[in-house]
C-alpha cells in the first residue's frame, strides 16, 4: 500500500447567483413561453401582452416604451409585438426576436435600452452595436430608431 497522499481541498467559493430582477426576467420568460403556445402566436394577443407590460411600467419607461411601440409598427410592420422576458420585444415571422425594449427600471439602470437580437440584419463589417442607451426619445432618436429596424428586417 502507498502512502496517503495529503490532498488540498480546493478553497470554497462563493457562488454568486442570478439577483432578484434576474430571476424575476426568467419567471416571466418561462410564463411568456406558455402563453405563447396558447396563443399560437396571434399577433393580436402579443399586442395586448405587450400592451399590459408598458401599462405597468412606471414613466418615462412607459412613455418611451409606446413610442417606440409606434415607431416600430410604422418601420417594420412584418414584426409581430410581444414580451420577451417581461420586456416589450418584436419578432419576425419565425417568431424570433429581432428587437426589443428595456426599461431603465427593469434592471434599475440609469437608462432604458433598445436593442437587436442576432437576427437584426445589423452587420456593418467586423463590428456594430447591437443595443443603444435611451434617456429620453426626441426626434433625433425616432429618425435613429426607425431606420435601424428598417435596416434590421430589410
Amino acid at each position: 500500500m502507498s502512502p496517503k497522499k495529503d490532498i488540498q481541498k480546493p478553497a470554497k467559493s462563493v457562488a454568486k447567483g442570478f439577483s432578484d430582477e434576474e430571476k424575476a426576467a426568467m419567471r416571466e420568460r418561462a410564463k411568456e413561453l406558455k402563453a405563447e403556445e396558447r396563443m399560437n402566436k396571434d399577433r393580436a394577443a402579443g399586442e395586448s401582452a405587450l400592451f399590459a407590460v408598458v401599462a405597468a411600467l412606471p414613466e418615462p419607461d412607459r412613455s418611451m416604451a409606446k413610442r417606440i411601440h409606434e415607431i416600430v409598427k410604422a418601420s417594420a410592420p412584418a414584426l409581430s409585438p410581444k414580451t420577451w422576458y417581461g420586456m416589450p420585444a418584436y419578432a419576425n415571422k419565425d417568431s424570433k426576436v429581432v428587437c426589443y425594449f428595456t426599461p431603465a427600471s427593469k434592471f434599475n439602470s440609469r437608462y432604458a435600452t433598445f436593442g437587436f437580437n442576432d437576427d437584426a440584419n445589423l452587420d456593418d463589417g467586423n463590428m456594430w452595436a447591437t443595443s443603444f442607451a435611451l434617456a429620453k426619445i426626441t426626434a433625433a432618436e425616432e429618425a435613429k430608431i426607425a431606420a435601424l429596424v428598417k435596416k434590421a428586417v430589410s
